[in-house]
């Protein structure tokens, strides 16, 4: 097993075709890409995400951010210094018209290993929940539990889930308003099992790119029945107001993530992360 960090980027210094070589779609397609898995591979890189031997469960939600990790690691891997497996894994929580024949046929396509893991958790969900509340909590829970025992049922040792820059943002501020924590998605922790690492390869990546490069590649979207439909989530009102900050400002958000890879202890409050007694005069 290789420790050290590895460059599994695969891009070259070289210069990139002109925006004349290829149709105008074509370049943005292109360009999109370029960029996204760059970010992808500067987050992997920067945190270690991935070494020589990995077996990587790639977890598919149906969703714009799973099918472009999927596409982007995919890519990775055929440049990588290092050799990996990914194991594409989706879980059918039986959502009623649950479109369950949409992934298998995508991912045929593709040609990648993966499995289809049914459990009705849409069921657990709906009765433990009161009509108005948010599931998301227990949803993710239940989830995550299935996805564990799966990963060691596999062999899989890494776990990537397709949380964005965006996501990490806008945790933060969940965590800081409503939970009185400064905490968020990291890139990459161990597992509540201590039996895997959970990696995000799209830690650094923007949301409104991967939008843009679903809407070219025209991902076949499977929308949630549970937490999509709730308007009233804090978590909606939280991406609004930091999308208005970047209205407001444009960057904003680059110097929000480039704050949470810059802490400072001592500058903070917390007296069992810095020691405050033991600073005085020398």
């Amino acid at each position: 097993m290789i420790n050290t960090p590895v460059n599994i980027s695969g891009l070259s210094q070289s210069a990139s075709k002109t925006a004349g070589d290829f149709p105008q779609k074509k370049q943005s397609e292109k360009s999109l890409f370029k960029r996204l898995k760059h970010k992808a591979g500067e987050a992997i890189l920067k945190y270690s995400m991935i070494e020589d031997g990995d077996r990587v469960m790639v977890c598919l939600s149906g969703g714009k951010d799973s099918y472009a990790m999927l596409e982007i690691l995919m890519a990775l891997q055929k440049k990588a210094p290092v050799s990996f497996e990914l194991i594409a894994i989706n879980l059918d929580q039986k959502q009623p018209g649950f479109p369950e024949q949409v992934l298998p046929e995508y991912l045929d396509g593709l040609g990648v290993e993966y499995h289809i893991i049914e459990q009705d958790t849409y069921s657990i969900v709906k009765d433990k929940i009161p009509e108005g509340k948010t599931t998301c909590g227990l949803c993710s829970r239940l989830r995550r539990g299935i996805l564990y025992s799966f990963a060691e049922k596999i062999g899989a040792n890494k776990i990537a889930l397709g949380h964005h820059q965006d996501d990490i943002i806008e945790t933060f501020f969940l965590n800081m308003f409503f939970n009185g924590q400064l905490k968020t998605m990291p890139p990459k922790l161990l597992s509540d099992n201590h039996k895997h690492v959970v990696i995000r390869p799209l830690a650094l990546c923007k949301e409104n790119d991967i939008e843009a490069y679903a809407q070219i590649k025209k991902y076949p979207i499977i929308p949630c029945n549970l937490c999509g439909s709730q308007e009233n989530m804090q978590r909606k009102v939280v991406k609004r107001m930091i999308r208005q900050w970047e209205q407001e400002k444009p960057g904003r958000s680059d110097l929000i993530m480039r704050s949470l890879q810059n802490v400072v202890p001592s500058h903070l409050a917390d007296s069992e992360l810095f020691d405050f007694k033991k600073l005085q005069i020398e």
